[in-house]
């Protein structure tokens, strides 16, 4: 290079900016190449999440940070279906015609920064994202109040036609994801229910496809469980599928871009809570899961409970919904185990105190204390309606309360074999797969009636548990007037 003369120095090198320009414009080409440390069989699970679309219209990428769920992922996958640029190696779903879709995250400013950013690139140098500059047509800005937000992009397709993409952001809440029909959907990161399930309508009528690429980082919730029948991960690691549904699972392990030093630097800067989540792809367990334990470890087969078991159960009370919990404590080994459950909504106090009675209408029970402020007719109280002598006359005390210290006593009796539930308690353990921790650490309050039930019985064992002859001997009778 330094023998030649000037000009064809400064040709030389004119000819590798404009190779270097081209290139910039043309990431979606260097995606997944033949050979080389980043070739393309490396990426197992992102190959296997694209072919499954071939076969399957929702399919959720469920994988740690920095394994390319984004980008490499759901992004690259929306620039092909936008463009027809499909590679030879492409086993997925394919358009032969111009698209129209969505892209979506969970604000607008993170949408900005991350969907539209990989796919069109800075808006000073459109065309250095996922779609080539060469296909990119126009683009209409967003109104608003968070800048340079794309709404509108379209799109060049091979056919000949227009391909058009929206972009849109949870915020915006269910409404904003009504309207027609699409080809195809990608939400990155994860959505709320009725978002998602807005989103599967809209390509019902098309045979359209749901791409889901997420950290799950709010533990076993909806649209994790939608994907992961039961909350049961699979113990060999493969994926999880069913007729319309699959679900890749992909840790830092999957991908070659990952050093080990990389990987250790990365873990070292993560909560101890959320590394299964970040790191392998598994849903959040610790600010995810308030109990992260194998549930077959207090999962039990039904058994008559011995008549010398002393007995009781706990309460949620409301018109929304009203949870009981029953236990029987096992005193010699010091195991409780809950063995019924009622969970209703929409009934008046009358049909839930009939359950309990049925359950044996000698027991005690212990209450959420709000109760006494809570009131379903005429300023009385739910608790004044349960207990009242001469209506109800359900036996209840207050519930501890304490929520912090009640769970831990829930969590210590879990990982020491000290409390046990049968396995015919549905609701328990549709709860349990559910309850979990916000990234700041509080308590997700949905859906967590029969668990605060639990932990009323277990932080109030000792007043409530009683043998049916004691309760007699303290001087408590039903009320067999009404009965």
């Amino acid at each position: 290079m330094s023998e030649l003369p000037r000009k064809f120095k400064e040709r030389r090198i004119a000819l590798l900016i404009e190779k270097r320009r081209r290139a910039k414009r043309r990431k979606l080409y260097s995606y997944y190449p033949d050979s080389g440390p980043l070739r393309r069989d490396l990426y197992r699970k992102h190959l296997e999440f694209f072919q499954a679309g071939a076969t399957h219209r929702q399919r959720c990428f469920m994988a740690a940070n920095r394994v390319g769920k984004t980008e490499g992922g759901g992004g690259y996958e929306v620039a092909l279906h936008l463009t027809g640029r499909y590679p030879d190696w492409w086993e997925g779903r394919r358009f032969d015609h111009p698209t129209t879709g969505w892209a979506a995250g969970d604000t607008s400013q993170t949408t900005r920064d991350t969907v539209q950013f990989k796919l069109l690139g800075e808006l000073d140098e459109l065309g250095t994202g996922l779609i080539p500059a060469e296909d990119i047509i126009e683009i209409k800005r967003k109104a608003g109040s968070v800048p340079d937000c794309i709404e509108t992009i379209y799109v060049r397709h091979v056919s000949g036609g227009i391909s058009r993409l929206t972009f849109k952001s949870f915020d915006q809440k269910r409404k904003a994801f009504q309207g027609t029909e699409k080809d195809f959907i990608w939400l990155d990161e994860e959505p709320p229910m009725d978002v998602y399930q807005e989103c599967l309508i809209r390509t019902m009528t098309t045979n359209g496809l749901m791409l889901l690429t997420f950290t799950p980082l709010e533990g076993m919730s909806e649209v994790v469980l939608s994907f992961i029948p039961g909350g049961k991960l699979p113990d060999d690691g493969r994926c999880l599928f069913s007729d319309s549904k699959y679900v890749v699972f992909a840790s830092w392990d999957d991908v070659p871009h990952l050093t080990v030093k990389a990987k250790k630097e990365l873990l070292a800067e993560i909560p101890p809570f959320q590394r299964a989540a970040r790191s392998k792809g598994i849903p959040q367990l610790g600010a995810g899961a308030v109990y992260p334990l194998d549930e077959e470890e207090y999962k039990v087969k039904p058994f008559a409970i011995p008549q010398h078991w002393p007995r009781g159960y706990a309460m949620d009370v409301g018109w929304n919904w009203t949870a009981a919990i029953w236990g029987a404590w096992d005193r010699e080994n010091d195991i409780i185990y809950l063995y019924v459950e009622h969970k209703r909504s929409h009934a008046e106090p009358v049909v839930h105190a009939d359950v309990i009675k049925r359950n044996g209408d000698w027991m005690k029970g212990a209450v959420d204390p709000a109760s006494r402020g809570r009131s379903q007719k005429d300023g009385e109280s739910l608790f004044e309606i349960y207990t009242d002598p001469e209506g109800l006359n359900l036996n209840l005390v207050n519930a501890n309360n304490g929520v912090e210290s009640g769970l831990h006593q829930v969590w210590q009796r879990l990982t020491t074999g000290r409390l046990k539930v049968f396995s015919t308690l549905s609701a328990f353990f549709n709860e349990v797969r559910l309850y979990r921790r916000d990234e700041n650490g509080k308590i997700v309050k949905e859906n967590d009636h029969i668990m605060d039930a639990v932990r009323y019985l277990i932080a109030t064992k000792d007043e409530v548990f009683a043998l049916k002859s004691d309760e007699k001997r303290r001087g408590w009778r039903p009320n067999r007037r009404r009965r």
